[in-house]
């Protein structure tokens, strides 16, 4: 049998970007540390003006993908436009809002740290709103895995009714951050 067939050439080989994975994230991890360490808290309004960009690029995303997701559904598993929306939510999801979370947490917690040292009810309640949108991020980022599979089971009314729901945490958090009600 020969050696260089395709099936065992897959067999030997290693997943692709496993290790480039690794190095991307060790390096982020170096820059979080540094950021932490190294920058001082009078940067504070550059650093706070880079987490209000950041947020509106995440929370931009947070609004549009459950829109897609409405489109998506009535479209139909294998339609064109289905093909279309796939492709659509990806770069979304990958290159605007999953960065974007990311780096509104390390921004958000550098923030949290130097400036506030973490006091304060307003600041703990924020941060507790941010782990939900978080959370939701979750959600809809499996969600676009179903979509991506043609296994959504999800109706145009319910995307419509979850694009609603980043929107009221967006509102609780504002509120936090700006009253400090606590």
């Amino acid at each position: 049998m020969n050696q260089n067939t395709p099936s065992s050439s897959k067999s030997m080989t290693k997943p692709a970007g496993g290790g480039r994975t690794a190095v991307v994230a060790v390096v982020a991890l170096a820059l979080v540390a540094a950021l932490f360490v190294l920058v001082p808290v009078e940067w504070q309004l550059w650093i706070k003006a880079l987490h209000v960009f950041v947020i509106i690029a995440w929370m931009a995303g947070m609004l549009y993908l459950p829109r897609l997701f409405v489109y998506h559904a009535e479209a139909g598993p294998g339609t064109p436009q289905s093909e279309t929306f796939k492709v659509m939510e990806r770069r979304l999801l990958k290159g605007i809002m999953t960065p974007s979370m990311i780096l509104t947490w390390v921004l958000g917690l550098w923030l949290a740290w130097k400036v506030f040292e973490f006091q304060g009810g307003w600041i703990h309640a924020k941060i507790a709103l941010v782990l939900v949108m978080s959370g939701l991020h979750g959600y809809l980022s499996a969600s676009f895995k179903r979509f991506e599979r043609d296994a959504n089971t999800k109706s145009g009314k319910f995307w419509r009714l979850m694009n609603e729901v980043p929107a009221v945490i967006l509102i609780l958090i504002i509120i936090l951050v700006v009253v400090k009600p606590f």
